[in-house]
């Protein structure tokens, strides 16, 4: 019994010696790479095993008896290793990273041995100043006599309070007859900017307007619920006249700046309404063919009265005429208000006389106009937003210079 025991437990510890670390090997192998990697292990593992055995002429290693049983481990082994790196390839493909980092290195190595492309020189290059700024647009001034011009003098500044501001009190009851002939200013309004107008006395009862805020053809009839359809618009209204220099007035000079034909014009009443008393910098005409119009007479406004312009209004008129140069500010012809008069400039030695007749000087094209609105100089010309040509002149029944059909 002693003998045989002895050779028994002589295997087991040999047994156990080598099947401990194959164990832990597996165990390590499952957990860092899945079964893939636990079947490659296993196939090197069987590799060995039938290595040592064939080595031996198939001994009796691990109890394989005989050279065909160690053949079949050996096999067994070999296809355990092929599933499992199938099975690891499969579950860990290859990042696609390493290409590009290749490609990469082969690229930055390349560029290295080539020379630098004249392109890159200015990047490459430095300065240690800083590169100046860009120089400031100058505001438009436009010719003389234009719109632009006008407001380029006008003074800026900031908008006064509305402090002891009352309609009727500083502006005179709406509406008068400031011009004394017979009629209120509403209603001579109405016969000048309305066509196929019908009435009785001054009253007009019916028209028809081209509406210059919208463009749109809207049917005047005289009415209690009707007559607001069509209302007068002072194109500076007074609100913001009283916070730009209106308090300052006398209450005449408030009153002809409310009946002025040249801050009136018949408009779309509800479209009045939405402007409330917005300058430019707050609000404009829907109809932008008219808006070089509306502004040039709200320059012409403040330069007749003695007003001024906030610095966002300036800038809005300013967008505004750009795109209108030429087109005048209209002139009052209502206005008794005494302007401040600028200082001359230096007189300048004359410049010899052409000996040449000079051209003959061209009408000044006042852009978009309102037909029957006043104008000035006289001679001018101009255009509704509907393209028809007009000419700033007096009529065999009126003597004040009134945009005109050229025709």
């Amino acid at each position: 019994m002693t003998h045989s025991s002895a050779p028994s437990a002589t295997r087991v510890l040999r047994l156990a010696a080598l099947a401990v670390p194959v164990a832990v090997v597996l165990m390590v192998a499952a957990v860092a790479g899945g079964i893939g990697s636990v079947l490659v292990v296993a196939g090197l593992v069987g590799l060995v095993v039938g290595g040592l055995a064939l080595q031996r002429g198939g001994g009796r290693l691990l109890r394989l008896r005989g050279r065909p049983a160690t053949w079949v481990v050996t096999g067994a082994a070999l296809l355990t290793l092929v599933v499992g790196t199938t099975a690891y390839g499969a579950t860990h493909p290859s990042s696609p990273r390493a290409p590009v980092a290749v490609a990469t290195a082969s690229v930055r190595t390349s560029a290295a041995a080539a020379p630098t492309p004249s392109v890159v020189a200015p990047v490459v290059v430095a300065t240690s100043r800083a590169a100046p700024a860009p120089p400031r647009t100058a505001a438009p001034t436009g010719a003389p006599g234009s719109a632009l011009a006008v407001l380029a003098a006008l003074p800026v500044k900031g908008r006064a309070p509305m402090t002891g501001y009352a309609r009727v009190a500083d502006f005179g009851t709406a509406w008068l007859d400031v011009d004394r002939n017979g009629c209120d200013t509403r209603n001579d309004i109405l016969r000048r900017d309305l066509v196929d107008t019908t009435g009785s006395g001054c009253r007009v009862l019916t028209g028809l307007l081209d509406d210059p805020y919208t463009g749109e053809a809207i049917h005047f009839v005289r009415g209690e619920s009707t007559s607001a359809a069509v209302q007068i618009d002072h194109v500076v209204s007074l609100g913001d006249a009283w916070q730009t220099g209106a308090q300052r007035l006398s209450q005449a000079a408030r009153v002809d700046l409310a009946n002025d034909p040249i801050n009136l014009f018949a408009v779309d009443g509800p479209t009045n309404e939405r402007k409330g008393d917005g300058d430019t910098a707050t609000w404009l005409p829907p109809n932008r063919a008219f808006r070089c119009t509306y502004v040039a007479h709200q320059v012409g406004v403040k330069k007749a009265y003695g007003l001024w312009v906030t610095a966002a209004e300036k800038a809005a008129m300013q967008r505004v005429l750009a795109t209108c140069p030429t087109v005048r500010a209209p002139v009052s012809q209502v206005s008794s208000v005494v302007l401040p008069v600028a200082a001359a400039p230096a007189a300048r030695p004359a410049a010899a006389k052409p000996t040449s007749v000079p051209p003959s000087v061209a009408h000044p094209d006042a852009g978009v106009v309102h037909p029957g609105a006043f104008c000035s100089p006289e001679g001018a010309i101009g255009r509704t937003a509907k393209g028809t040509a007009m000419t700033c002149r007096t009529s065999a029944t009126d003597s004040r210079d009134r945009w005109r059909s050229s025709s």
